[in-house]
C-alpha cells in the first residue's frame, strides 16, 4: 500500500490494482474524510434520481475543461475519491438488498452448496436452471435466498436463465442471425449456440475488472457489433440504465427483433428514452419469458421489440 507521498505514476499503477476501500483510506485519510461527507449526504436525502445521476457521475473519468489538461496530481486526486465512493455505493447497495450492515455477507455451508448445485456447473460457471427443481428448492433456501444476487453481482452476474426460457428464445431467434451486445461473459450467448442458434456474442470487455471474457465473446463495442455482423435479431441481457449504445439497435436496417432481459424497474436497467423516442419497432412485455427469468424476487422483465412493417407517421 503506498503512502500519501507516494509519487503520481506509481500511485496510478497501484490504483489499478482495485485496492481495498480500508486501504484507499489509511493512504488518503483527507480524500476519505472528504467522500465519507459526500457519499452520506446523498444518501440521507434518500432521492432515487439523485443517487442514480449521482453514481453516473462519479462513474465516469474527469473531463477537463475545453483547451486544457488536468493536472496529473488532480486527476490522481479525481481518482482515487472515486474509486472510494464506488465502494461506499457498494456497501450501502449491498446492506439494503441483504439487511446486512456489518460485516462479511455470505450463504450459510448448507445455503451455499445447494445454490451452488442449483445455479452452477462449476465456480462461477453458470447453468441452465431446471425449473422444476428451482421452484422445490429455492423457497427452502428462505431467508439466504436475499444474499445471491448482492453475492454474484460484482462478478457481472445479474440473473440466471431456465431451461425453458432458453427453449423459448431459441424458438423465437428460430434460424435467423442472432447478435448478443454487451455479453459480459458470453453465459447467455452459450446457452443458446448449445440450444441451435446461430449467435455472436460481443462486448467491449470494459468491465474486465470483473469480468473474465472468454474467447467467444468478442471484443467489438455495440455500434461497431452491429455495423460488422448485420444481424437480424439482436439480444441484450441487463444493459446498464440510461447506456448510450441501445439507441444503435434501432438503427440498424438488418435488425428485425429486439429481445432485452432485465428489470421492471426503469432505474435498473436499459435506455428507457431511446425505448420511447424509437417509432421503427413495437415493443411488448413478454410476461410469460419475464416469469422464466430467475430469481423471482428480482422482478425481471424481458423486452421484446418486433419491427413494423410500416413505420407510424408523425401527422
Amino acid at each position: 500500500m503506498p503512502p500519501g507521498s507516494r509519487r503520481s505514476a506509481q500511485a496510478v499503477e497501484w490504483l489499478r490494482s482495485n485496492p481495498s476501500l480500508e486501504d484507499l483510506a489509511e493512504a488518503y485519510p483527507d480524500v476519505w474524510e472528504r467522500a465519507q461527507r459526500d457519499v452520506e449526504a446523498v444518501l440521507s436525502r434518500d432521492d432515487a434520481d439523485e443517487i442514480k445521476a449521482y453514481i453516473t457521475r462519479v462513474s465516469q473519468p474527469q473531463a477537463a475543461p475545453p483547451g486544457r489538461t488536468r493536472p496529473a496530481a488532480e486527476r490522481l486526486s479525481h481518482e482515487i475519491r472515486r474509486q472510494m465512493i464506488v465502494h461506499l455505493l457498494k456497501q450501502a447497495i449491498l446492506s439494503a438488498s441483504t439487511g446486512v450492515t456489518e460485516g462479511r455477507v455470505r450463504f450459510n455451508l448448507l445455503a451455499g452448496s445447494v445454490a451452488q448445485r442449483l445455479l452452477f456447473r462449476r465456480g462461477l460457471e453458470r447453468k441452465p436452471v431446471p425449473l422444476g427443481a428451482f421452484r422445490l428448492i429455492w423457497p427452502l433456501l428462505g431467508g439466504q435466498r436475499r444474499l445471491l444476487m448482492p453475492l454474484v453481482q460484482p462478478k457481472g452476474i445479474w440473473c440466471f436463465y431456465s431451461r425453458p426460457l432458453i427453449s423459448r428464445l431459441a424458438g423465437l431467434v428460430g434460424d435467423r442471425s442472432c447478435l448478443e451486445i454487451a455479453a459480459g461473459d458470453g453465459t447467455l450467448s452459450r446457452f443458446l449456440a448449445e440450444a441451435g442458434v446461430r449467435v455472436t456474442a460481443t462486448d467491449d470487455h470494459s468491465w474486465s475488472d470483473s469480468i473474465s471474457f472468454p474467447e467467444t465473446v468478442l471484443r467489438q463495442d455495440a455500434r461497431t457489433a452491429l455495423r460488422t455482423h448485420r444481424p437480424q435479431v439482436v439480444i441484450c441481457s441487463w444493459p446498464p440504465a440510461g447506456n448510450a449504445f441501445e439507441q444503435h439497435v434501432f438503427s440498424t436496417p438488418s435488425v428485425e427483433q429486439y429481445i432485452v432481459i432485465g428489470s421492471r424497474h426503469d432505474e435498473s436497467t436499459g435506455n428507457r428514452a431511446a425505448y420511447r423516442d424509437q417509432t421503427a419497432f413495437e415493443m411488448v412485455e413478454d410476461a410469460k419469458l419475464s416469469s422464466l427469468v430467475l430469481p423471482p424476487e428480482v422482478d425481471h422483465a424481458v423486452l421484446v421489440f418486433t419491427r413494423r412493417t410500416e413505420t407510424p407517421s408523425h401527422e
